[in-house]
């Protein structure tokens, strides 16, 4: 649904396209659903993405830089979510199009919130409402796409479900006509600029997040001390990192059950991504409040 005049069309396209909303609105969901892999972890827990991902999106006319956003919010007291806020931040002043993820027919303080900022920087704005596979009849849209189109100027407005890829083939092009021609600026089979260690460690991260419950996963974050191959196999060295020792205590589990149930999963998972066999050890470590401070986030890999 157009909003306004569109771009000309030229030639080959190459630009940033930010994936920004409030936590847990399905960002990360949608990013893997748009590549149609898996790029960023994802869990039904808040702030589960950390850091600034790109995901890159080659088709014969464009190039698009999907970038992954911790989700923007209020009351960032810890030095973790002062990171994440300028993460987040970073990536939609640097973009060339941000990409609104509302939820379908659902509207809060957070939402107007990364809104606000949106308006603030500028940059073209893409409304995109997910979940809209949960809405019947499809109608009751259209009201919510008029409230929001009150609110500010969207260059576009679609709905989607990244659950079962409807309007997905949609978005990709509609963004394309909002980026800078341009040739591509990654070779046309990398789909991240993350490192396979970085995966490595995102992959037990997201296992251990899947698996406990409550706050803990807030305060436990992953190091690779080892990755390499060896006759055809991988071996990953990871550091679980908590900042208790009754947390150390709970991630290991009795007997140690989390810990392997744990390895075994992400193994699995590490196996099928690096198409390769993997032999994974896992740590855990206690750093005080690591998350809580800054100097601590930088030793542990959390880039400004």
């Amino acid at each position: 649904m157009n909003q306004d005049s569109s771009p000309s069309d030229g030639g080959h396209r190459c630009g940033f396209a930010a994936i920004v909303g409030r936590p847990n609105v399905g960002k990360s969901t949608l990013l893997n659903a748009l590549l149609r892999r898996k790029i960023s972890i994802v869990s039904h827990k808040p702030q589960t993405t950390r850091h600034r991902i790109l995901g890159i999106l080659t088709q014969p006319q464009a190039q698009i830089i999907f970038v992954d956003t911790p989700g923007l919010h209020a009351g960032a007291r810890r030095a973790m979510n002062r990171h994440m806020n300028r993460a987040a931040l970073t990536s939609l002043q640097d973009a060339d199009v941000n990409l609104f993820v509302v939820e379908a027919l659902r509207w809060t303080d957070a939402d107007q919130r990364v809104l606000d900022e949106l308006v603030r920087i500028g940059r073209p704005i893409i409304l995109v409402l997910s979940k809209v596979d949960k809405v019947t009849p499809r109608a009751r849209l259209l009201p919510f796409i008029e409230e929001m189109s009150r609110r500010a100027h969207f260059v576009e407005v679609i709905p989607v479900s990244a659950r079962r890829h409807s309007n997905l083939d949609t978005l990709a092009p509609l963004i394309a006509r909002y980026l800078p021609e341009s040739p591509p600026h990654f070779p046309p089979e990398q789909h991240t600029d993350r490192s396979d260690e970085f995966q490595a460690a995102e992959i037990v991260r997201e296992k251990l997040t899947l698996r406990l419950h409550q706050e803990l996963p807030y305060g436990i974050t992953v190091g690779i001390e080892r990755f390499e191959e060896e006759e055809g196999r991988l071996y990953i060295n990871a550091v679980i990192w908590v900042e208790r020792s009754g947390q150390k205590a709970i991630v290991i589990g009795q007997g140690g059950e989390q810990l392997k149930e744990t390895g075994r999963a992400a193994r699995l998972e590490m196996s099928e991504r690096f198409k390769r066999p993997v032999h994974l050890e896992l740590w855990v470590k206690v750093k005080e409040n690591w998350s809580d401070s800054e100097k601590a986030l930088r030793q542990l890999g959390y880039e400004e």
